[in-house]
């Protein structure tokens, strides 16, 4: 199968310059390991039956001898050799002068304790289904962080070739690189439906060993999925659960650690500045689905249903423009989060780069969403300069002054074509987006 570029290379070619061995992390199906032989002239595979026995020996006996082979090397499934994360460890400490070497990619459904972190040596990368744009459904005609960095950056006039009936398609298929390989529309939904099966019936339990209730976890799962990219508390999905079986708060919490370990679900963080000191800011978590596929093949949903639930849709659309934002972030080494108050205002997403930039961000279905969201943005906004101003009317002890937002920002599903309002607000198609 053809390679496809990534963003994650970018990420892995600028950590190779710093690193001797990489360790890339993520979700069943996004890609891990073919990224990683594509850039590594050795390539160790212990499920490969041929080999599998002769490789376990060595990892057993001498690892060692792995390392004189031809460099950069890939050790694929390396938890089925555990002795080899220190083995390269070592390595790092031994040879500081060298990056790029080593390369690890494993089952998210088998979780390791090392005896040795790897900080310092081992970096981590993390690495998402394909976004929008990867998976050739965003043309990419506008860029989020050209955005941030070329004031002069005109986006206006850029049309989407997506139309909603697309995206109803394109999130019941989400971002599995398996899905470019399959010609068959209807084939490629089987492999979100596929993952989710092998989630709940064994990864649930294989990641850690633990024997988990098949059952209880398909139950949290459709619980997350009527939940997704909401601020539902968890007691309220353990509500859900509870009504259908008998289980412990701390039961419920174990099976959501260990989905949250394979990467499956995801919390994203509240922004909480206080900028208005008498408003209560929601500091609960928006619950998502790292790719939104998983939910909805979770409560069987399939394409034509929202026809009829354009409601739902909007969540799942949300969901997914999130998963795209995070695999951006990943790139940039920013932070994806939310903002939610008591007096209604809020931003859908707060993507914030490392220098404090940010942008604020509503997600949209329909282009009769964006002038109420664009109010909001723009209130928003005006709330941080009135707290400024106000910071600063006693000169001899200033209040706390907060950035102003550098980016205002509507990504609308059926938008059809990317402009600038007259007050400077981003309508941005999620047919045109980009990292």
């Amino acid at each position: 199968m053809k390679y496809f570029p990534r963003l994650v290379d970018r990420v892995l070619d600028n950590r190779t310059k710093a690193f001797n061995a990489i360790n890339i992390v993520g979700p069943k199906g996004c890609g891990k390991t073919r990224s990683a032989k594509e850039r590594c002239k050795t390539i160790i595979e212990f499920q490969d039956e041929e080999k599998r026995e002769s490789y376990l020996n060595i990892a057993e006996t001498s690892p060692r001898l792995f390392l004189k082979n031809e460099k950069p090397i890939l050790f694929d499934e390396w938890q089925d050799a555990p002795k080899i994360w220190g083995t390269i460890r070592k390595d790092c400490d031994d040879h500081p002068e060298a990056t790029g070497e080593y390369f690890l990619t494993g089952s998210t459904s088998k979780k390791i304790e090392t005896p040795h972190t790897g900080t310092g040596r081992i970096s981590e990368v993390v690495m998402y289904p394909m976004t929008l744009f990867e998976m050739n459904d965003s043309n990419g005609t506008v860029s989020l962080s050209r955005l941030f960095d070329d004031k002069d950056y005109d986006i206006d006039g850029n049309k989407s070739n997506l139309s909603l009936e697309d995206l109803f398609y394109i999130v019941c298929r989400g971002g599995w690189p398996r899905c470019l390989a399959i010609a068959d529309k209807e084939a490629k939904l089987q492999i979100a439906t596929d993952y989710y099966e092998q989630i709940y019936k064994k990864d649930i339990s294989a990641i850690d060993g633990v024997k988990r209730n098949s059952e209880w976890a398909r139950t949290i799962l459709w619980s997350y999925a009527r939940n997704m990219a909401t601020l539902a508390k968890k007691n309220v999905i353990f509500a859900d659960v509870s009504a259908n079986h008998s289980m412990t708060d701390i039961t419920f919490s174990s099976y959501v650690e260990a989905l949250e370990n394979l990467f499956v679900i995801k919390d994203i963080d509240a922004w909480t500045p206080q900028i208005r000191s008498k408003t209560a800011i929601r500091a609960a978590k928006k619950h998502v689905f790292v790719d939104q596929s998983i939910g909805l093949a979770a409560i069987g949903i399939k394409p034509d249903y929202f026809y009829k639930d354009l409601d739902l849709f909007g969540h799942v659309f949300e969901n997914m423009v999130l998963r795209d934002l995070l695999a951006f972030a990943e790139l940039q080494n920013a932070r994806v989060m939310h903002y939610s108050d008591d007096m209604g205002l809020e931003a859908d997403a707060v993507y914030q780069l490392t220098d404090g930039r940010y942008a604020l961000i509503e997600i949209k279905t329909g282009e009769n969403a964006i002038p109420a969201a664009e109010k909001n943005l723009l209130k928003f906004g005006e709330i941080i300069r009135k707290h400024n101003e106000s910071a600063l009317k006693d000169k001899e002890h200033p209040g706390v002054l907060y950035r102003e937002p550098d980016l205002l920002i509507v990504i609308c599903a059926n938008a059809s074509m990317a402009y600038t309002t007259e007050k400077g607000v981003k309508i941005i198609p999620a047919g045109c987006l980009r990292d």
